[in-house]
């Protein structure tokens, strides 16, 4: 285990863990959950690495639009999938609703997807393309809110944007880009498990049927060269959907399985440095590698933290974003997202 050091990120969070409006669910969750370690070791949050975030998060708090929406400038428009990554990165940092320096911000997206929320649960703008991948970024957002203010009317719309996931699950055991059960692919997949594993994390029922049915899509997605392809019928292994596939293991509640070391030794031959310009979904892939070498830990993490760390750090844009896929405010959310998980403030990226 790596040691920890007293850092604010370490006060912080011993901050949320007291403070009496902490949801029992997530005290709950926690005694079951592989145990934590708190604070970042201070080679892992440099100087270098705060500068950055605070750059970012400023650019990124600009971007906000008056109804507290992201994503204007992406190819989707205003989007309750960016909202919710980018309020995430802002929370990665120790910001809540209306607690911290950008509280407002997160606040303000918070009421955002809440007013996306349709009767049947889906969380989506009147913009959205492939509707599931942003309900799924923004329930597990606001699960995570939800774990540190359990607000009753947040509680019921979390509640019946969960019932939906796990309502739409294909007979294959996972998700695809419309609220229905047709198809499954592992990218729309790994979206909805972490956001059920964090809702469960609050204390929101999910059965265990549905992780189970889960888990075992995610099996079938894996090829022999431990890599994970996108849809059950034959394909190639990618970078991107194999962070993915390790994370939706790990998430579902596989900690040591055969699967997963071999999804961790393909991910690993996309280690950042050198021309990286060339892997495919570059910001969405390193969104889940981070993932999945943290929550593998040991050399696996002490190697790929300094990469991935010092290739964003180049990657950063003068005035402070990054330009990803979808977008510089999507690139910026996925970018500050990664460069944080080592603070450790955020539940679900608890060991």
């Amino acid at each position: 285990m790596r040691a920890a050091t007293t850092s604010r990120s370490t006060l912080i969070r011993a901050l949320l863990l007291t403070t009496p409006f902490l949801h029992s669910g997530v005290l709950a969750a926690a005694q079951t959950a592989p145990p934590a370690t708190t604070g970042p070791v201070a080679s892992e949050i440099t100087p270098e690495v705060e500068q950055a975030v605070n750059k970012g998060l400023a650019w990124l708090a600009a971007q906000q639009k008056d109804d507290g929406s992201f994503g204007s400038g992406s190819t989707y428009g205003k989007h309750v999938g960016i909202t919710g990554l980018a309020c995430m990165a802002f929370m990665c940092d120790g910001h809540q609703p209306g607690r911290g320096k950008y509280g407002q911000v997160v606040d303000k997206g918070v009421r955002f997807i809440l007013g996306t929320a349709a009767e049947s649960g889906l969380l989506a703008a009147e913009t959205s393309h492939g509707p599931m991948y942003g309900h799924g970024f923004a329930t597990l957002f606001l699960a995570e809110v939800y774990g540190m203010s359990p607000a009753p009317d947040l509680r019921e719309k979390l509640r019946r944007a969960v019932r939906l996931i796990v309502l739409t699950q294909n007979d294959q055991g996972g998700w695809r880009y419309q609220p229905v059960k047709s198809a499954a692919d592992i990218s729309v997949t790994i979206c909805q498990v972490m956001a059920l594993r964090a809702a469960k994390n609050a204390g929101i029922t999910v059965p265990k049927s549905t992780i189970d049915r889960a888990i075992s899509y995610v099996r079938q997605s894996q090829n022999t060269d431990g890599g994970f392809r996108y849809m059950l019928t034959p394909g190639a292994s990618g970078f991107a959907r194999s962070g993915a596939g390790v994370a939706a293991l790990y998430y579902a509640g596989v900690y040591e399985d055969e699967a997963i070391e071999r999804g961790l030794a393909y991910v690993e031959r996309f280690r950042p440095g050198g021309d990286s310009s060339r892997t495919p979904h570059y910001f969405y892939g390193q969104y889940y590698a981070i993932q999945a070498m943290y929550m593998a830990g040991g050399t696996r993490w002490t190697n790929w933290w300094p990469a991935i760390r010092d290739d964003l750090l180049k990657r950063q844009e003068p005035e402070g974003p990054w330009r990803g896929e979808a977008g510089r405010e999507y690139g910026t959310a996925m970018a500050l997202i990664t460069l944080q998980v080592p603070k450790r403030l955020l539940p679900i990226f608890q060991r």
